[in-house]
C-alpha cells in the first residue's frame, strides 16, 4: 500500500513538473509572439549663445520681416531653446505618444496650439515660458503593413525638423521656416509595402493650427521609396482650401499646395548628401494674408553635404536658395517679396556617448537687395545704429543639446 502511495505521489510529482514546465514554455512563446506593453520617456534640451556680425540695435537676428530666422532669434546672449519631454506607451497592436515642449522654441514651433498664460508670452519678449503640445497622436496597427495615426504630428513635408536633435545644423533653413507648414491635426494611413516602398495619405484640419479655420480640409501624402543601398527619397504633399471662413460661417474660394522631394543618399560610411526640393502654390484668401487674385508661388532648393571625420566629429554644410518673390509667403523685405541666398558650415561634436552635442555653426543670409535712391535704409537687416541698411546677416555661434 505504501509502495501504491509513493508511486502515485511519483506521478502527481511527475505531472505537476511538466504541466508547469510546460506551461511556462507556453508563456514564454507567447512573450516572444507578443512583445510586453511598455511605457518609454525620452526629450532633449538645447541651449545656444549666436553673435550677429551686424550687431544690431535690436538684438534680434529676425531682420525687417520678422521671419528672417526661425528658433534661434536672439543673438549676443546665452538663450534656452526647448525643454521637450516624449512619453509614449504600446502593446502589440496600438500606440499612445504624447510629446510636451517648454521654452520659447516649444511657443515658435507650436503657434496656434498653446497653453500659455492670457496675459503674455516669449513673443512678447516677457519672462512667461509657455507650454506646448508638440504632437500627440494614437497609433493603430490594424496589420503589421498597415497603420492608422490619429491626433496632432508633425508635417511629413520637407527635410529639417522643429527637434534640435534631429537637424544636423541648428538654425532651421528658410525653406522650413517660412515655405512648409510645422505641423497637422487629422487622420493618416500608411502602408508599408516592403522596407523599400511606402505609401502615406490622410486628411487634416490644414496646417499649423490646433482648430480648423474653415470647413474644409486638406489631403496630405507621401510616397518613400528606396532604390538603391544607402538611397531615400520621398514625394511629399498637402492640397486644400487654408482660407479663413467669413463671419455667415461660409468658406472663400482658395487653394494652398506644397510639393516637395527629399533625397538622401550615403555614398560611404563617411560620406552622405541630400538634396530638398520645395514648390509651392495659393489662390484666393490665405489665412487672414488677403487675397491672391492670381496664383502665386514660392520654393526652395536645399543641397546638404556631411563627412564624418571620426566617431568624434562630423562636418557638414547647407546651400539654400528660397525665392518668394512673388510675395505669396511673410518672408518680405519692406513689404515687398524678395529672395535669399543662404549659406551654412556646421560642425558636430558628439561628447558623453552620444547624449551631448555641441554645434558650432556659422551662417550666412544674402537677401536681394533694394536698390535706388531713398532706399538706403529698406533692406533686410538691421545695423548699429537701429536702420534697415544691411541686405545680409552673418551669424556665429554654438549651440548644446542633450538627449535623454
Amino acid at each position: 500500500m505504501r509502495k501504491i502511495f509513493r508511486y502515485v505521489l511519483l506521478l502527481s510529482l511527475f505531472a505537476v513538473l511538466h504541466f508547469s514546465a510546460t506551461a511556462q514554455a507556453v508563456v514564454d512563446s507567447t512573450a516572444k509572439a507578443e512583445p510586453a506593453a511598455g511605457f518609454k520617456f525620452s526629450g532633449y534640451l538645447d541651449t545656444y549663445y549666436f553673435m550677429n556680425m551686424n550687431n544690431p540695435s535690436s538684438r534680434s537676428n529676425l531682420g525687417a520681416s520678422g521671419i528672417s530666422r526661425g528658433f534661434d532669434r536672439n543673438p549676443g546672449q546665452f538663450q534656452l531653446g526647448m525643454l521637450m519631454t516624449r512619453m509614449s506607451y504600446s502593446n502589440k497592436w496600438a500606440e499612445v505618444v504624447g510629446e510636451v515642449g517648454w521654452g520659447p522654441n516649444a511657443e515658435y514651433g507650436s503657434y496656434g496650439n498653446d497653453f500659455r498664460y492670457k496675459w503674455g508670452s516669449v513673443l512678447a519678449n516677457n519672462t512667461i515660458s509657455a507650454l506646448f503640445i508638440k504632437q500627440a497622436y494614437i497609433n493603430l496597427k490594424a496589420t503589421d503593413k498597415l497603420t492608422f495615426t490619429m491626433g496632432q504630428f508633425g508635417t511629413h513635408i520637407g527635410y529639417e525638423y522643429i527637434d534640435a536633435p534631429l537637424n544636423f545644423h541648428y538654425s532651421i533653413n528658410n525653406t522650413f521656416n517660412a515655405g512648409i507648414p510645422f505641423y497637422h491635426t487629422g487622420l493618416k494611413a500608411t502602408y508599408a509595402f516592403s522596407d523599400k516602398v511606402s505609401l502615406m495619405a490622410g486628411v487634416v484640419n490644414g496646417t499649423d493650427g490646433v482648430n480648423d479655420n474653415n470647413r474644409g480640409k486638406s489631403f496630405i501624402g507621401q510616397l518613400f521609396v528606396s532604390p538603391a543601398e544607402g538611397l531615400n527619397v520621398y514625394f511629399n504633399t498637402i492640397q486644400g482650401n487654408e482660407a479663413n471662413a467669413r463671419t455667415t460661417g461660409k468658406d472663400t474660394t482658395s487653394w494652398f499646395g506644397v510639393l516637395d522631394l527629399v533625397a538622401t543618399y550615403q555614398i560611404s560610411e563617411k560620406l552622405m548628401l541630400g538634396t530638398w526640393l520645395m514648390y509651392g502654390s495659393l489662390k484666393g484668401e490665405f489665412q487672414g494674408s488677403g487675397y491672391a487674385a492670381e496664383t502665386k508661388n514660392w520654393g526652395g532648393a536645399n543641397l546638404y553635404a556631411t563627412y564624418k571625420f571620426s566617431d568624434l566629429f562630423t562636418f557638414g554644410t547647407r546651400i539654400e536658395y528660397f525665392d518668394n518673390t512673388s510675395g505669396a509667403r511673410a518672408l518680405l523685405t519692406n513689404g515687398a517679396g524678395t529672395d535669399v541666398m543662404t549659406y551654412t558650415f556646421t560642425g558636430n561634436f558628439s561628447l558623453a556617448g552620444g547624449a551631448l552635442t555641441l554645434k558650432p555653426e556659422f551662417r550666412i543670409d544674402n537677401f536681394k537687395k533694394i536698390g535706388g535712391v531713398g532706399n538706403e535704409e529698406v533692406q533686410q537687416f538691421m545695423d548699429s545704429d537701429g536702420k534697415f541698411t544691411k541686405s545680409s546677416q552673418a551669424t556665429i555661434g554654438m549651440a548644446a543639446i542633450f538627449k535623454f
